[in-house]
Parts: structure tokens; sequence; C-alpha cells
């Protein structure tokens, strides 16, 4: 039925050109969703001519409709409100056509509007699946521009370009100066080409886009400046229900979906599960905020509740029919109540059904996390969804994810205490439990553990585990909690107030109410966080201070290893210095050596030396660099050689110095070595100089 409600609402705004979706809501809930009544109240009777109060969209017009598709939040299966379809664009071109020549006497007397209103519904096919194939290769882009929506339909074959010209004809933005986002990422470059085909952009049918006009005065630089820039704005929403009145919230852009959900959920009633919205953009999901959303500052939704309401025999009371159970009610209340269903099987015919099993673990359980599985599991079949999240294995495990963190980390343990023969069960679990802002705080602060109580064996078990988990303390609590208080919910937590143990924070019966039961939470949530923050206060000192000591401990390894390498790298330059000198050293001595074996050959190879008073001798005087002189007398007849081994033989090698005679002036070592002193002209005597080379 919703599906033809929503195919009649956008047949109806199609053909008047009502893009109010509250107005035509009006106008369609006003004529019990007859189209032919709803036209009939908008458009003029038999004596005026057949005119629609609003401009009629033709199919080649780009159509605005501010009812857009939905971005994913709907479940599968659910077919979205659709834009104009064809047959509703036929509905238009047939109706426009008509109201040209409608003014003429004998027209209007033919037809009738209530007749022709008639012909022409009959003639529309309003089924989505028939109009289908017709628009299988045309592509609808939903524009969102200056706080409007365009709506515009082209072939899959249109370029980037021919959109753009669209745009301009209905925004007046020029082509220049467009610049659209909510392309596909992977196609985004592709999207900045006027040539490039929409169907080579992974479009789908119904397209969510942004445009920005790029004025110099407005020119974005990003969509985070564009975002930035609306966050701190006000966004007024219109949404539409089914059978409620409409609703209009102003709300700040840092706003997220989940929290505008949330806040219909308050004023609604309608839980945020059961809550199916149209109006998204593309791309939107529960974190995203209002700024981020593209959508324009003033924007309409439609939302429907999902939630199936079961029948109900006012005639015949059911056995587990659930009861709203007060705070101050009396046990003798409920136990009156569970007599009278009771009671009513006696005038049946057939024999009552059978209850379920009331106790959730078996007895005699094995083990705690084979307990709690079964628990958790049974607990899900017989209240069904939906239910708090039961933490599944064992007690000490529950313990240690809840209390055996840093301070900012660390949440209330919650033990849910089940009791199969409690007459508060029922409610508790079917009303409270279910509730969605239970659900909540039990998923955002808690880590909730449940167990049976029922038998015995299991009862001990569980008292036993909570000794050794917990304290003493809790156990012999839980032992005393009297069955006309069950179910029951246990808050444990630990803190420095509390020593080093997990306590017992507060116990909530189960005869309470919703508010109260939400309000003990919070409560017993905030009293636990306000002792935390001096624990959370130290754990911080603590890591400023580890942080503290962690950098200088860096800083001291740094200046450490800075002097180990300059000790290992003066170690190794003293180490190259050394063999340095090493090989200088052998090097010298190889020299001195060679030095010292030529010097031997020369003093060898020396003739003897004549005594003064033999003839034909020559004196030979050698000035050293230093200025003193070395002397020696040789014959005449000895040669060159033998002076230059005289000089070799006094430790100046011929290869380093040169021996120059005075005059005429010449180099002897650059002379025929063989010749004799007498043809040198070297006697009786004569002076030559060693020079350096």
């Amino acid at each position: 039925m919703s599906e033809n409600k929503q195919e009649t609402l956008t047949s109806f705004q199609s053909i008047t050109g009502i893009d109010d979706v509250g107005e035509a809501f009006s106008h369609l809930e006003a004529a019990d969703w007859n189209l032919v009544e709803a036209l009939s109240r908008v458009i003029p009777h038999e004596d005026a001519p057949l005119t629609s109060p609003h401009p009629i969209l033709l199919p080649e017009q780009p159509v605005r409709n501010p009812v857009v598709s939905t971005n994913g939040f709907r479940p599968p299966g659910y077919d979205e409100m659709p834009g104009t379809s064809n047959a509703s664009a036929f509905f238009a071109a047939a109706l426009q056509n008509q109201n040209q020549n409608l003014n003429q006497p004998h027209i209007q007397q033919r037809f009738p509007t209530s007749q022709l209103l008639a012909q022409l519904t009959s003639s529309i096919n309003l089924d989505p699946a028939s109009s289908q194939n017709n628009n299988q290769n045309v592509i609808t882009f939903n524009i969102h521009f200056n706080q409007q929506l365009y709506q515009l339909r082209l072939p899959s074959e249109a370029t980037v370009e021919q959109l753009k010209r669209k745009i301009f004809a209905e925004t007046s933005v020029p082509v220049c100066r467009q610049a659209i986002r909510g392309w596909p990422p992977s196609k985004a470059s592709d999207a900045q080409q006027l040539g490039t085909r929409l169907c080579n952009l992974d479009l789908s049918p119904e397209n969510e886009l942004i445009l920005v006009d790029l004025t110099e005065d407005g020119f974005m630089d990003t969509e985070q400046d564009e975002v930035a820039q609306r966050v701190d704005k006000d966004f007024t929403i219109f949404i539409q229900f089914e059978s409620d009145p409409p609703l209009t919230l102003s709300l700040p852009g840092r706003m997220t979906v989940q929290e505008v959900k949330m806040n219909v959920f308050d004023i609604k009633s309608i839980p945020v599960r059961h809550q199916e919205w149209t109006g998204w953009p593309n791309g939107c999901d529960n974190d995203t905020t209002l700024a981020q959303s593209g959508i324009g500052l003033s924007h309409r939704f439609a939302v429907r509740s999902t939630e199936r309401v079961a029948p109900t025999n006012s005639n015949q009371h059911n056995a587990f029919d659930v009861v709203t159970v007060d705070s101050e009610s009396s046990t003798d209340e409920f136990e009156d109540a569970t007599d009278f269903n009771n009671a009513e099987y006696i005038f049946t015919d057939s024999p009552p059904a059978q209850p379920p099993n009331r106790h959730l673990i078996p007895n005699d359980t094995d083990d705690e996390i084979s307990g709690s599985t079964q628990f958790v599991e049974n607990y899900k079949a017989r209240y069904g969804e939906p239910c708090p999240e039961f933490f599944v294995g064992s007690l000490e495990n529950a313990k240690q994810l809840a209390c055996l963190r840093s301070a900012k980390e660390r949440k209330l343990l919650a033990i849910y205490l089940h009791h199969g023969k409690s007459i508060l069960i029922n409610v508790f679990c079917d009303q409270l439990m279910k509730h969605e802002s239970i659900i909540q705080t039990f998923k955002e602060k808690f880590v909730l553990y449940g167990w049976d109580m029922t038998y015995e064996s299991n009862k001990d078990m569980f008292l036993s585990s909570l000794t050794a988990c917990v304290s003493s303390n809790a156990s012999l609590t839980a032992r005393n909690i009297k069955l006309d208080k069950l179910p029951a919910i246990m808050l444990v937590g630990k803190s420095r107030q509390l020593g080093s143990n997990c306590e017992v924070l507060s116990v909530i019966h189960g005869n309470i109410g919703l508010d109260d039961l939400l309000s003990r939470l919070i409560e017993t949530c905030e009293m636990f966080e306000e002792q935390l923050q001096v624990e959370i206060r130290q754990e911080d000192e603590r890591a400023a201070r580890d942080q503290v000591k962690a950098e200088q401990d860096m800083a001291y390894q740094e200046t450490l290893q800075a002097d180990m390498a300059k000790d290992a790298a003066k170690r190794q330059k003293e180490a190259a210095q050394l063999a340095e000198r090493k090989r200088m050293e052998s090097e010298r001595a190889e020299e001195d050596a060679r030095r010292e074996s030529i010097r031997l050959v020369a003093q060898q190879s020396l003739p003897q030396e004549p005594s003064e008073q033999e003839t034909g001798t020559s004196k030979i005087r050698v000035r050293k660099p230093t200025g003193d002189f070395l002397e020696r007398r040789f014959f005449t007849n000895n040669n060159l050689q033998d002076l230059l081994n005289f000089v070799t033989a006094n430790g100046f090698l011929i290869e380093e110095y040169k021996l120059i005679s005075s005059w005429p002036r010449r180099d002897l070592t650059a002379i025929e070595s063989s010749q004799t002193l007498e043809s040198l002209k070297l006697y009786p005597q004569e002076t030559v100089i060693l020079e350096e080379r």
C-alpha cells in the first residue's frame, strides 16, 4: 500500500506541479488517496477552463522535485519513492494538450473535467515496473544549489557539457563557473572533461550532485572549506510522516545523521532501527554531519516507520500479553493478574498452549562459558530482537574486559540475574530491556553479563565465581536478593577509591519502571566516572612523567651514541695516524737502508787516497749546502766517477744532489763520468759545489 501511495504522490506532483510534499500529501489525504478526486480538488471543474494552479512540467523540461531518493538507509528490497515516471510525464503532456483547446465551449461540453480526468487516468499505467524499461537509458541528476534542488534527466549518451548547459538553463550559473561535486571518485578526473559521456562515469540511475558557483568572491578551494563554513550554520529540515503531522526542526550543521534520527525518536517515539528516510543524498551514513551531507540549509525529508504492530483481539486475553509494571506495584497484584490469565483457559474447549521453558540455562551446567552461551541463545529465542548485547564467556573474562583496563577505557560490569519463577521477568525483558535507550546505554557504558539462577546448581556455580572474581560481599549480595525482586542488575566497578578490588556499586531490582531504570543506570555511571576522574588525572600525570622520562632517556641515549661515535671516530683516526706513521717509518727505514747500501757501495768503490808527497795528484774541495767542506786527494788519472763516489760515500746521493764546478760553471753530474780529472781540468786543486736537485 505504501508503494502505491508513493507512486500516486509522485504522479500527483508531476501533474499539478506542486513541489511541496506536505501540500501534495494533504490534498491526497483529503481525497483518501484517490488520484482523480485529488486532481478534481486542485484543477477547476466544468464551469472553468481546465488549468492547473501550478505550472505543469513537460517531460523534456527539468523536473524539480524535493522528494529525492535515499542513499541506502532503507532495507534491501524496498522501492524508493520514484521521480516523475514516463506515465506521469505522459499524463502531464496529455493534460497540457487538452488545456490548449479546453476553453472552447464545445470541448468543455463534450469533455467535462471529471470525465477528462477519468479518461486520462484510465489510460495511464502507474506501475513502476512498466515504466522502468522506458527509463533504463535515462540518468536522473538531483542538483543541490543555493538551498534548492533541481532534478534533471538526460540520456546516458549525453555529455558533461550538455548536463552543464541544462544546469545553466535552470540555475543561470554559466558553464565556466560551474564546479560539480559528487561524481564517483574513480571517475572524478574524467568528469572534468566536457566531452565525457555520462555512460562512461559509472553513474547510478539517480545521482546526487552539489553545484558550487565559482565566483571571484565565493570560490571554494576544497570541499573541506565549504563544509567548514557550513558546520556553524543552522539547517531547517521539514519531515513528512505517513500518518503524523509534519515536523520542522532547526539543527546545527555539526549534528550527525544518527543524532537527527535520535531527535526524531525522542519526538515521535519511532525507534532508530524502524526509521526509513527518503531524501538523504548519496554517500551519507550515520556518522555524516549535516554540513557534510550536501543538503541545503533548508531541506525536506519523508520518514516512514517499518515497525510492524501485531494484531490483537480485544475479546480474548493472551496469556503472554505484556503488562506495564510500576515501581510501586505489589507482588499480589502480579499474582492476581497471572491467576486471571490462567483462569481463562477453564472456559476454552482446547487445552492452553504450553508456555516456553522458564529457565535460560539447563540444570547442572558444566562450566560458565557453555552456560553463558546457552543463556544468550535462549534469551534471544524467548524474547526476540531487539535485545541487549550480552557478553559471552566466563565472568572473569567479562570482568577483565570491563574493569582491568586503564581509567579512560574502563567500564562498569552489569550482571543481569534472571530467575524463571519470577513474575517480573516477562515485563522486565519484553519492555524495559528492549527499549532503545536501555540498549544504547548498556552498549556504550557497560559490559553486560547474564546468568540464570533458576536452578540451585547453576546459582551455586555463579556465586562461587562471583566470590572469586569480585568479592565475597558481592556474592552475599546476590544470594540475598529475594525472588520477588528478581530479575535484578548488579553494577560492579573498580576505582582507586573502592580499593584494588572490584565492588558492587548498585543493585537494581526488577520491580522498577523504565524511567527509574534509566535514571539509576545513568546516575551510577556518573558517580563511577566522577570517582575515576582522580585516577584519570593521576594516569595522565603518570603518562606525562613517563613521557618526560622517555624523552630524557632518549636524549641521553642520543648523547651517549654521539659520544660513542666520537670516541670511535677518534680511535679510528688515531689508528689511521699510527698506521700512517708506521708506514712512513717503514718507508723511511727502507729508504735509509737503500741510501746506506748505495753509500757503502760507493765507499767501497773509492780508490786509495794518495799521500801529500806523491806527484800527479789533485786536491778537490767539495762545499756542502751547509757551507762546510769535504776534502780529498785524487790522482789526476782518476775519473770523474771516483769523485762522485766520494760525494756519495759522504751521504750525498747523486740522484739528490748535483756537483757544480766553479769555473767554468758546469754540472759535473751531467758529464760522462768516465773522463779523468785531468781532462776535466780539475787539478792541481779545485773547489766544487754540492746543490740539491
